[in-house]
């Protein structure tokens, strides 16, 4: 067995290793994918230090300038694709054919992205003054990233940051970091020096850098509790923040649904990712006309799906991300399991897989009181809940504290359309699930965070609005 490759911070634009490292776990193999390095408080405000050095003349560039880097950035990331994707399937777990299409997705929300204007507002304009509003970038901005989609999430982020003006730090999550320190590699020499600047480490790093009195603005995506802790590190410095977070996403299927169709894309809109999506279905409320049919398509498709190595040919779903999240939805099974739950299929496994997989589980008509149906489970486990009448199934659809995304289903889209609009989430589709646009906003309501990203309001989250007023004669 090769050696695993120990890989460097990048800092001010160059290699910067630690005096230590930690090890990445695959989860589909529980071996050694790679070393990271562990970040120290004096690595970190030295790239804090390097990014605010290179901020203002990152924000001197004309707008056309910048995009033009943002569109190199893309060239690169397309010529590194495979290695790149090798990588997020070696620290995540997913097939290698959907960390392929996050990489692609990564490239194409910086060149789409790169297309946003940054629009100024004339307030007045008359013989006594010229008044103006535009956007400004706010600074240095500290980029936090979850684990389910090291690249793609960073897309989020990277994009907009970079377009308003702003430099980076970004700090990848403590499982998933391989692949964002080898782009951080790729972009040496190609992106200004301190512009984008990757750390890495242990669970501290996160509140050092959210605290860090250098940083402007964090952007955060993650669980609501540690949201909330983000939110409260930021608040000494008044950084500014936009926290994508939690989500206990419903899908609503109405009695006239086509019951084959609706079943294999929510069965996917479940169970991609291994289910690990914050805008998956996790809660699918089923009317009781077609509550058999689906739940029984569903039993099929979970029959023939194949579960394994992400690098394995065929494999269409991997593993459970991490342990600590395996073992997350280890307990909800067995909460599941000792109240007596109906699995149709799936369930706890038999003995304890050298990697960390899971059957994708799906469990009949729990109560609504139940943990699986009141907790985001963020794995390949779905309840199916049976409704007779849709304001039963909307009311129960909103009880709860978060509100990220939502879905109806019906062939009739204005039906449809009508429980769409009293759902309380910040994204709800009409038979469709989980799409997202680099040119359409989105973010959640209730717990499910602050502030929204893509699109011209995500772009808009990286500036500050400023107002200039010229006086043009005296009174």
């Amino acid at each position: 067995m090769s050696t695993p490759t120990v890989y460097a911070m990048t800092i001010d634009g160059e290699a910067v290793p630690a005096a230590s490292t930690y090890a990445v776990i695959d989860p589909a193999t529980s071996q050694v994918a790679g070393q990271a390095p562990d970040c120290t408080p004096a690595q970190l405000d030295a790239a804090v230090a390097a990014a605010r050095r290179a901020q203002p003349g990152w924000a001197a560039l004309p707008l056309a300038d910048r995009r033009q880097y943002l569109r190199a950035t893309a060239e690169v990331i397309d010529a590194n694709a495979a290695e790149l994707a090798r990588l997020v399937t070696l620290e995540q777990g997913k097939p290698l054919a959907a960390a392929t299409g996050e990489v692609a997705g990564l490239s194409h929300w910086l060149r789409e992205t790169a297309a946003l204007d940054l629009s100024v507002t004339v307030n007045q304009d008359d013989a006594d003054r010229r008044s103006i509003t535009r956007h400004i970038p706010l600074g240095v901005v500290g980029a936090i990233i979850p684990w389910n989609y090291p690249m793609g999430q960073l897309s989020f982020k990277l994009a907009p940051a970079l377009l308003a003006g702003n430099a980076m730090v970004v700090k990848p999550s403590t499982f998933t970091p391989l692949s964002a320190l080898r782009l951080g590699e790729l972009l040496r020499g190609v992106l200004p020096a301190g512009v984008v600047n990757v750390v890495t480490g242990g669970e501290e790093l996160g509140p050092w850098l959210t605290r860090h009195p250098g940083i402007d603005k964090i952007s955060f995506t993650g669980s609501t509790r540690t949201g909330r802790e983000v939110m409260a590190g930021a608040a000494a410095s008044l950084a500014r923040v936009t926290l994508e977070l939690g989500g206990n996403d419903p899908a609503i299927v109405l009695p006239d649904a086509d019951a084959d169709l609706v079943a294999e894309r929510l069965f996917w809109g479940a169970f991609s990712n291994a289910g690990q999506i914050c805008l998956a279905a996790k809660r699918l409320y089923l009317h009781a006309d077609v509550y058999d049919r689906i739940a029984a398509r569903m039993v099929a498709l979970a029959g023939q799906v194949t579960v394994g190595n992400g690098l394995d040919e065929g494999v269409q779903i991997g593993p459970v991300s991490n342990r600590r999240q395996y073992d997350t939805v280890i307990d909800l099974l067995r909460d599941a399991r000792d109240h007596g739950y109906e699995f149709l299929t799936g369930g706890l496994p038999d003995k304890e897989p050298d990697g960390l997989f899971l059957r994708p589980t799906l469990i009949g008509d729990p109560p609504e009181d139940a943990r699986i149906v009141r907790e985001e489970q963020f794995g390949p486990v779905l309840p199916l809940l049976r409704f007779h009448d849709v304001e039963d199934a909307i009311a129960r659809a909103n009880a709860s504290e978060y509100g990220l995304g939502a879905s109806v289903w019906s062939a009739d889209p204005d039906a449809a359309l009508a429980v769409a609009e009293r759902l309380q989430a910040g994204t709800v589709w009409v038979n469709e699930i989980m799409h997202l646009s680099p040119l359409v906003p989105f973010g959640g309501l209730k717990q499910s965070g602050v502030g929204v990203e893509s699109g011209q309001a995500g772009l808009l989250e990286f500036t500050e609005r400023q107002t200039i007023v010229v006086k043009r004669r005296d009174q």
